[in-house]
This record gives C-alpha cells, sequence and structure tokens, in this order.
C-alpha cells in the first residue's frame, strides 16, 4: 500500500508539471524572454538602452546575487526586462519609476508579454519626487532619466543602499555627456563608493559599488 501511495503520488506531481507546461504553452520563462527580445530587438527608441548595455545590467545583477532592485527612468521597458529576467534567478524584484504615462502603459505591456510582470512594480511618478520618498533598502539602482538630475538621484539613495551594492548611471562620462559630468566626478569623490567606467559600453555605463556606509 504504501508503495502504491507513492506512486499515485508521483503520478499527481507528473500530471500537475504536465498541466502547468500545457497552461504555459510550452515555454520556460527563459524561452519565453529570449523569444520577447528577439521578435523585438529592432524595436528599442524612446531613450532604451542598447541590447549590450542590457546584458551588462544582467550580468551585474547575477554576478553579484542582487535582489533589491530600482530603476529610474523605465522608458519603454528594455531594461528593466533584462533587470527583472536576472532577478527571476535570484528571486528579487523591481521596482521602475517613468514619468511619461505612454511610455509608462507601453512598458507595463511589454513585460506582461515578456512573461515578467510579476518580477516588476511598475510605477507612473515624477522620479524627483519618488525616488527620495522610496524606504529602501536596495542592492541595486540603475539611473537612466534625466542626466542633470544624477548626481541628486544617487544623493537620494546612496542611505538606503547596501554595502556591496552599486548604483549604474547610463550615458555617463568622465567628459560629461548630457550634464552627466558632474554626477561622474561627485561619485568619484565619495570615500564610501568605488566608482568606474564600464569599457563594454559604446553608450558610456558608471558603476559605483558601495564599499562602506
Amino acid at each position: 500500500m504504501k508503495h502504491r501511495s507513492l506512486v499515485l503520488l508521483g503520478m499527481t506531481f507528473i500530471c500537475a508539471a504536465v498541466f502547468s507546461w500545457a497552461v504555459g504553452g510550452g515555454q520556460s520563462l527563459d524561452e519565453k524572454v529570449r523569444n520577447f527580445l528577439d521578435a523585438h530587438r529592432r524595436s528599442w527608441r524612446d531613450m532604451n538602452v542598447p541590447e549590450p548595455d542590457g546584458k551588462i545590467l544582467y550580468d551585474l545583477v547575477l554576478k553579484n546575487n542582487y535582489k533589491k532592485a530600482l530603476e529610474i527612468g523605465t522608458s519603454t521597458g528594455h531594461s528593466g526586462i533584462w533587470i527583472a529576467w536576472a532577478l527571476s534567478k535570484t528571486g528579487g524584484k523591481l521596482i521602475t519609476v517613468e514619468i511619461d504615462e505612454y511610455r509608462h502603459q507601453e512598458a507595463v505591456a511589454n513585460f506582461k508579454e515578456a512573461g515578467l510582470s510579476d518580477y516588476i512594480d511598475a510605477r507612473l511618478a515624477d522620479a524627483h519626487e519618488f525616488v527620495p520618498k522610496l524606504a529602501g533598502p536596495f542592492d541595486f539602482v540603475f539611473c537612466d532619466a534625466d542626466k542633470e538630475w544624477y548626481k541628486n538621484y544617487l544623493i537620494a539613495v546612496l542611505p538606503k543602499l547596501e554595502v556591496g551594492g552599486c548604483f549604474v548611471g547610463h550615458n555617463v562620462s568622465g567628459r560629461g555627456w548630457g550634464g552627466t559630468g558632474e554626477f561622474y566626478d561627485y561619485a568619484k569623490s565619495l570615500p564610501n563608493l568605488e566608482t568606474t567606467l564600464d569599457p563594454g559600453s559604446r553608450s558610456g555605463i558608471s558603476i559605483s559599488y558601495k564599499r562602506k556606509d
């Protein structure tokens, strides 16, 4: 009887797995995200990051096992998809904020189509007001919003950034592209941050690791 019960239990699990596979269309999450990214590869505009930069974000989250992520500037969701895809593997979640209603709605639709909605809390808000009010803590912050405000965003989130976490800025250069020079110089001056420019990004990605409080 005990053997028969184990067999029946095993069959129940198999049936449940088959049902889940059928309901999900036979796709794993990885397959669904890859298919989505492949289908939309040439359609990312509206200030989205290029694919190589998305991969850098994905690798940063995975390599450091980050779980509590914030994105400042959703656009229509390309960077958020790469971040959330990595978070789906670490057991984390992303809060992302966008001020433009059209871009926000487009991003929400993209997150759903990619199968990543459960890993993303997408907010429609003014980041100037929204970000300072967030309680945190965070271990990963990606900033791709108004460039002249990068320094202010860093000041707002740095007390909420965990030691070992990082603040990533997009379109940043030591030469100050788009008004980011002040931010970069400020980040480099902070003794508790280790700030470098990623050599693999043509767009300019700064990575600031928080080494102590």
